[in-house]
């Protein structure tokens, strides 16, 4: 695949979502989302601020880091103050002008996009990214700060063939969501196979692994995206390796953390 058809699939996952966010009240804009503290206005302000400082991380490095070392420093003082600093912009607006700002912010990051060659790397708050994990990283975010949005809403978002770059993401990441609470990775390879919203099969891992995950592709991106616990979903899990990966599974960067309790949804 190359790096045209992540920002396509990108571009085409902002849509689906701004359709949603376009038909909501001025009142559902402050509603609470599962997202601890946030409204529906935070979840806007979030995608907004990290689409224009992906935006910067390919078209100005330097500048980047500049802000990246500004943010770890404001966020290590406390989650409001780091909220303050990347929420603030959108959460000052008129509700009216809140989804322009974000139009705006996606308008930035698909024009310094299109610069991106395959085998770029962008600097990152972490390690640098591939140009195509990158945007599906960033792909990743809209759909799950999405689901939040959706969730709170009560709205409908058809599923789509978009959701493989989540899977797979999400199987890749098997090994960070261990290092990132310091624990040894399960010893033994995960079989992961997934219906796809066309009703293709996606499959990931070796098949005669004894350790396996089946079911619906929309499934296993919430739980390894920490919108859906295991138990609310109708994914069918083999092996006491696959069990604990999805129990703490985060496809995402960050600390450590865990999805929703059983039940909520």
């Amino acid at each position: 695949m190359h790096v045209s058809e992540v920002i396509a699939d990108l571009l085409a996952e902002q849509v689906a979502l701004d359709d949603i966010v376009a038909s909501l009240k001025a009142e559902q804009w402050s509603t609470n989302t599962a997202s601890p503290r946030w409204d529906v206005t935070d979840q806007i302000a979030h995608l907004t601020y990290f689409d224009h400082r992906a935006a910067q991380a390919i078209s100005d490095p330097e500048g980047f880091q500049i802000e990246a070392s500004r943010l770890f420093s404001v966020a290590g003082s406390g989650v409001e103050d780091g909220d303050e600093l990347t929420l603030h912009e959108v959460r000052d607006l008129p509700i009216g002008k809140r989804l322009e700002a974000w139009r705006t912010g996606r308008a930035t990051l698909a024009s310094a996009a299109q610069t991106l060659t395959d085998d770029a790397r962008v600097e990152w708050y972490g390690p640098s990214m591939g140009s195509k994990s990158f945007l599906t990283a960033r792909l990743m975010e809209v759909w799950a700060h999405g689901q939040d949005i959706v969730d709170a809403a009560g709205a409908t978002r058809p599923a789509s063939d978009r959701l493989r770059h989540i899977a797979q993401l999400g199987f890749i990441t098997r090994g960070w969501t261990y290092l990132n609470r310091r624990e040894e990775v399960p010893e033994g390879d995960v079989y992961l196979e997934l219906l796809a919203p066309s009703g293709e099969t996606w499959m990931w891992g070796p098949e005669g692994a004894a350790a396996t995950v089946r079911g619906n592709a929309e499934d296993f991106c919430l739980v390894v995206t920490q919108r859906r616990n295991i138990s609310d979903t109708d994914l069918l899990v083999t092996g006491d390796s696959a069990v604990d990966w999805l129990d703490k599974a985060q496809a995402f960067a960050g600390p450590p953390s865990n999805g929703p309790d059983p039940g909520r949804f």
